[in-house]
């Protein structure tokens, strides 16, 4: 991969930052945008912009023929067996309310136990939380490790008879393990217990085949994803969307409306109430068709071949402590430097054009566990080369001579 060529479709890279040539360092939280991506919103809106299965004049019936062009891309792309098994959501975080809600109001009762871990993201924790609230429900968390992973055996000795769904990530987004979804489904089956996976951190980087996989539901978020900010999926089995009630109500997702009773559309239908973000949507094909000619299998191993050149440089430092090392990592390094909290490393490092994330990374759990308040990250995208790494490593440095350590 010729990552020179690679840069040059993104426009943002065109800039500085501080003066400086930007090193983009924060995919975990967004990635940057292609400039297909960005060509096909404007070129929506000004050519083709109406809103979807609605109306019946030409621009409607084209924009709803590119939207669910678009469904259709994506279910190609994740190997779906079915069309209708691809929900548009607003966000990775909707998808997993939409199944917390949806699934815990029909399948969940009091004393009823989620399991989940100690890796989670905010956004596949409070949801749950949510539930145990309402319904009085409990939620177990799987232990992490001292490599900061969850392995089957942590998930296996907390399944029981009461469990109802297991909640759990694909990559971490502070240690970047990579949790084996595969033989959680597997063994989630075995008791016929359905598998929700937070796949925020996954579907960039990994090869997603929902037929492999096998699990019940997993959500996106296309920001991530060289796509669209506000757009996300849920992946969910039809047979669940078939039984499922509706998460939100509204417009677009009814059948019959009268003063006595309401009557639902059919599945994805009743999933997508209201006017749908029809632009993104559709300039998300332009995502996949980029990540689709580069080749999944290519940027994950380009990502991994920088990112372990990145923490063979940083482990050079004796200021730096890696948090984490799984055995299968994600193209994630969180880090921590003695004696200067993570707010300031990220200030620091901007000041040279490097922008990295640092907080909590919406891991409190995670990072009270490991008995720190804060981290700072480095995430990779396609775009991120050798030089990045060596930059960000300069600018460690330059942080370790202004703090004198």
């Amino acid at each position: 991969m010729n990552i020179k060529n690679i840069k040059s479709e993104f426009p943002i890279f065109e800039q500085k930052v501080n003066g400086k040539p930007l090193v983009y360092l924060d995919s975990a939280n967004s990635s940057q945008k292609p400039r297909a991506v960005i060509n096909r919103i404007s070129n929506f809106y000004e050519t083709e912009f109406s809103n979807v299965g609605r109306s019946v004049h030409s621009l409607a019936v084209k924009a709803t023929n590119r939207f669910e062009e678009s469904r259709d891309k994506v279910k190609n792309y994740l190997n779906a067996k079915h069309r209708e098994e691809i929900i548009f959501t607003k966000g990775a975080t909707e998808s997993i309310n939409l199944v917390a809600s949806s699934f815990g109001e029909k399948f969940i009762k009091e004393g009823d136990e989620i399991l989940t871990t100690e890796l989670e993201h905010h956004s596949n924790y409070v949801p749950w939380h949510f539930l145990r609230q309402k319904k009085g429900a409990k939620i177990k968390f799987a232990p992490v490790n001292d490599k900061g992973e969850v392995g089957i055996d942590e998930i296996k000795n907390l399944i029981n008879s009461k469990t109802k769904i297991i909640a759990i990530t694909h990559i971490s987004n502070v240690t970047g393990a990579i949790v084996p979804i595969k033989k959680i489904v597997d063994l989630a089956n075995e008791k016929n217990i359905p598998v929700l996976v937070d796949g925020t951190q996954g579907a960039p980087h990994l090869e997603i085949d929902m037929q492999e996989l096998g699990c019940d539901f997993y959500a996106i978020s296309c920001h991530k994803m060289y796509g669209p900010n506000g757009l996300g999926i849920l992946y969910a089995k039809k047979k669940w969307l078939d039984e499922l009630p509706p998460y939100q109500g509204g417009g677009g997702m009814i059948s019959e409306v009268l003063k006595e009773n309401v009557t639902f559309a059919d599945t994805p239908t009743k999933f997508e109430a209201g006017t749908m973000q029809t632009a993104e949507v559709v300039a998300f094909s332009e995502a996949i068709k980029f990540i689709e000619e580069l080749g999944i299998k290519n940027i994950h191993n380009h990502e991994n071949e920088i990112m372990e050149y990145g923490i063979e440089q940083l482990k050079k430092n004796n200021s730096v402590k890696i948090i984490g090392d799984p055995k299968e990592r994600g193209s994630v390094i969180c880090f921590t430097m003695k004696g200067i909290h993570p707010h300031d490393i990220a200030t620091i490092l901007d000041e040279d054009g490097v922008a990295i994330r640092a907080g909590h990374h919406c891991c409190q759990i995670l990072h009270d566990k490991l008995g720190i308040p804060a981290t700072a990250r480095a995430s990779l995208g396609v775009y991120n080369s050798r030089d990045d790494m060596d930059k960000l490593s300069d600018a460690i440095n330059n942080c370790k001579k202004i703090f004198k350590i």
